[in-house]
């Protein structure tokens, strides 16, 4: 099977511990974990500081699955829910692949920290994913909300932390079965 994983800092698998692209050991990033338990091929599409593109890239016409994973950069640059969703729906109408083959993913929310000063970004991660979840209901797209999933996170209460990674992975190989 061949997947692509689209997203930003947390699919990447920063490490806000270390400096500029610092990431985690391969063994604690979800992207790397899931290759390894399922043996399939993974392609992680995963950039520190990616917002949602105003244009789809061309993801290969093979591909089995694209796991789409976005919008808390949108929030901390001051979009709101609302604007951050209607930006995804443009992103998601313009890939060219089968509905059935991609699966949007609500991040879990944001806690506060050293990136989350303030509550109201909190309630903004929880309203879009409330958003993301009705988007692909609208757009016949697979759904996933992490926020159920119970992943910690770091000190800045926006990155996974390696625990959080590797509950990330589980939770989501649950969701794929």
């Amino acid at each position: 099977m061949k997947v692509m994983c689209f997203g930003d800092s947390n699919t990447y698998g920063y490490d806000p511990r270390g400096y500029f692209d610092g990431r985690y050991d391969a063994d604690s990033r979800w992207v790397d974990i899931m290759a390894t338990e399922t043996g399939w091929t993974i392609c992680n599409m995963g950039q520190n500081g990616r917002e949602i593109p105003s244009v789809a890239p061309a993801f290969p016409a093979d591909t089995d699955l694209l796991i789409v994973m976005l919008g808390t950069n949108d929030l901390l640059q001051g979009r709101s829910p609302v604007q951050a969703a209607e930006r995804l729906e443009r992103f998601l109408s313009g890939i060219s692949l089968d509905r059935s083959k991609i699966l949007l993913i609500a991040l879990p929310p944001v806690t506060l920290g050293e990136w989350v000063p303030n509550p109201q970004l909190i309630d903004d991660s929880r309203t879009f994913a409330q958003l993301c979840q009705r988007l692909a209901e609208k757009m016949c797209v697979r759904f996933a909300d992490a926020e159920k999933w119970d992943i910690s996170l770091a000190y800045d209460g926006v990155h996974f932390t390696e625990q959080g990674h590797k509950a990330f992975a589980a939770r989501l190989l649950e969701e794929l079965k």
